[in-house]
């Protein structure tokens, strides 16, 4: 059984993934086999992950999954490794606002389902006792959380981490190392987050000081002995999270269409079904014999020109609608089937023109969120009143969605994407279906 642990934080912007990114590289560096896995449905972190380690990083979504999958995924993660680093979501205690399948989510809700200590990442730039104060507080919230201890992130100088520690260790806390406050030491960011792994020029050199620096800092073997094996995984694996849109299902695969889950895919191999990768930006169409294709999110708007100019790939998919083939579009995809993305330029772009969709990021707001949905009608996805556990995460504004049924069925009310007899999609992520 693999030892695992938890890294978590008070907030979001404490440091905990370029911490994570370094205790992999750290402990790589010992010459331990080093697995990972994200809490939360995040697409960008993950892959740092697999940079770091050379393997597979899991999303474990308290709210859409079940206890069944978290395990599954979790052990399937940690096969074969000497260590697992699992990064949290947010605060260690912030959550979803409404309960999922089996509860919140949340760091510390996914971490008491898999059996697993955590290791409170805690910025101490502008305090240092109420480190202690602040690290106590976190404990007394949920007891039934196990923190094994702190590491103390952007410490100023040695007589500001020897008081960050004094106020760690009154308060009962073990302090695994203190990390000093690195300039530049840290990863390119856009409006959804961190630029993706494969765009960034030098990702090896910042994995590699990310290694150094908690390498020297941080009592790697102190912290593999406060790990502890994963819960019992299941008796059985789950099924695949939601049914293949086909036995051949084309996925559009490049740095314009990378938001696809691996447990999704994964699910959809199990079952039986071929994946077979083309690259839009490279004007590749789907490849011949696909019965589906996917089209994941990504960055879209920020290739719309190259994308519009891409005539066998535009040519290809409108040849796989027209000859029945099940087209499916999740966010950046979605965006990709409609008539025309607006950039944020306010320059026009031509679309696929598979569904009645124009979208625009010149007038940019924010949706967010967990989303209960129900499929408005059969296809590829499921039967009609088929139950989907989803995420919405964009800035792109609707200007036109019109003249097609709805795809799902919001559990509010509302409805959200297009379905034009064989091509649908939305801007929701999928997780898992019931």
């Amino acid at each position: 059984m693999t030892p695992s642990f938890v890294v978590a934080a008070p907030s979001s912007g404490s440091g905990k993934t370029i911490l994570t990114l370094g205790l992999l590289g750290a402990f790589r560096r010992a010459g331990l086999a080093v697995a990972s896995a994200k809490i939360g449905p995040d697409y960008i972190d993950p892959r740092f992950h697999e940079a770091a380690t050379g393997r597979p990083s899991p999303n474990l979504d308290g709210w859409s999954m079940r206890r069944d999958r978290l395990l599954s995924l979790a052990h399937e993660a940690g096969q074969g490794a000497d260590v697992m680093v699992v990064e949290g979501v947010m605060g260690l205690f912030d959550r979803a606002a409404e309960r999922g399948v089996d509860g919140y989510g949340g760091a510390a809700e996914v971490a008491k389902t898999l059996g697993l200590p955590v290791v409170l990442v805690i910025d101490v730039g502008g305090m240092a006792q109420s480190a202690g104060a602040v690290a106590a507080g976190f404990r007394a919230f949920d007891p039934d959380v196990e923190i094994a201890g702190v590491i103390l992130n952007r410490v100023a100088s040695a007589r500001h981490a020897a008081l960050s520690q004094d106020g760690c260790a009154a308060a009962g806390f073990r302090v695994f190392g203190a990390v000093p406050r690195t300039a530049g030491l840290a990863t390119p960011s856009r409006h959804l987050g961190l630029v993706q792994a494969e765009e960034i020029e030098g990702l090896a050199s910042i994995l590699d000081a990310a290694a150094g620096l908690v390498a020297d800092h941080v009592d790697l073997p102190a912290l593999r002995d406060a790990a502890r094996p994963l819960a019992a995984p299941p008796a059985a694996a789950p099924g695949p999270p939601a049914r293949p849109l086909g036995s051949r299902i084309a996925l559009a695969c490049d740095v314009a269409f990378r938001f696809a889950y691996p447990h999704l895919l994964d699910g959809w191999r199990r079952a039986g079904a071929e994946i077979m990768p083309f690259s839009p930006l490279d004007d590749e169409a789907p490849p011949v014999g696909a019965d589906a294709v996917f089209l994941p999110g990504g960055y879209p708007e920020l290739h719309a020109g190259r994308l519009a100019a891409a005539a066998r790939f535009r040519d290809g998919m409108r040849a796989a609608a027209a000859n029945g083939v099940a087209i499916y579009g999740e966010c950046g995809g979605y965006m990709t089937l409609g008539e025309a993305i607006i950039d944020a330029d306010g320059v026009r772009h031509e679309g696929l023109g598979l569904l009645a969709l124009e979208t625009s990021f010149s007038s940019r707001h924010l949706h967010l969120g967990y989303r209960r949905a129900r499929l408005a009608a059969g296809g590829p996805l499921g039967p009609s009143g088929t139950d989907v556990r989803a995420h919405e995460f964009h800035y792109a504004t609707i200007l036109r969605e019109e003249g097609e049924e709805p795809l799902f069925r919001l559990q509010d009310g509302g409805r959200a994407g297009l379905r034009r007899a064989n091509v649908s999609g939305s801007f929701l992520h999928v997780l898992d279906c019931d």
